[in-house]
């Protein structure tokens, strides 16, 4: 029972990490990467799709991302997309293919983008946090009912305590690798 408790908190922790990553790879930085527009939503016949399924989405220079989309007609609804998208970036369309020409970010903006970054990184370890506050309540519980002893719930309070830390090491340095991208001129 303590076992099946730690490793569902492990498996979620890995899981708030995981969604660090994916929130850090939309924070655009000096460098072209297709992750930046893959998770942009377009209305693609009413309904909001991601445009990695509707286009095909490539960096062939360190400053140019292009996407091609399978469908022609929605070339219109993508370029859409992405001026209401908080990119900053202005799409060119020659009728066939989108063009986005990333540009080097200022000194500003670099700092103001280290700040969102600060954020997400903090929402990580909020959300690692939760996880080892729920899988306490459940040890405490089962404590409580006599499930298990006083010595195996203090023990895996402190294995969970280790889990976290772990976990809340591998954010920072996510979000300081990220920092360090961004800082780089």
């Amino acid at each position: 029972m303590i076992d099946e408790t730690l490793q569902d908190a492990e498996h979620r922790m890995q899981s708030a990490l995981a969604a660090l990553d994916r929130d850090l790879d939309t924070v655009r930085t000096g460098r072209a990467r297709p992750a930046l527009v893959e998770s942009l939503k377009v209305e693609y016949y009413g309904a909001p799709t991601p445009m990695n399924q509707l286009a095909t989405i490539n960096s062939p220079e360190p400053h140019l991302i292009t996407i091609v989309p399978w469908d022609k007609t929605q070339l219109a609804t993508i370029e859409k997309a992405i001026q209401k998208s908080d990119l900053g970036l202005t799409p060119t369309n020659d009728g066939n293919i989108i063009r986005l020409v990333v540009p080097q970010l200022t000194e500003q903006r670099r700092k103001e983008l280290v700040k969102v970054v600060h954020k997400k990184v903090e929402d990580a370890r909020v959300a690692v946090r939760n996880v080892r506050r729920d899988s306490l309540e459940h040890l405490r519980k089962a404590q409580h009912d006599k499930e298990v002893s006083d010595d195996d719930e203090r023990r895996a309070q402190d294995r969970l305590q280790k889990i976290t830390d772990k976990h809340i090491a591998e954010v920072d340095r996510h979000g300081h690798a990220k920092e360090q991208e961004l800082l780089e001129v």
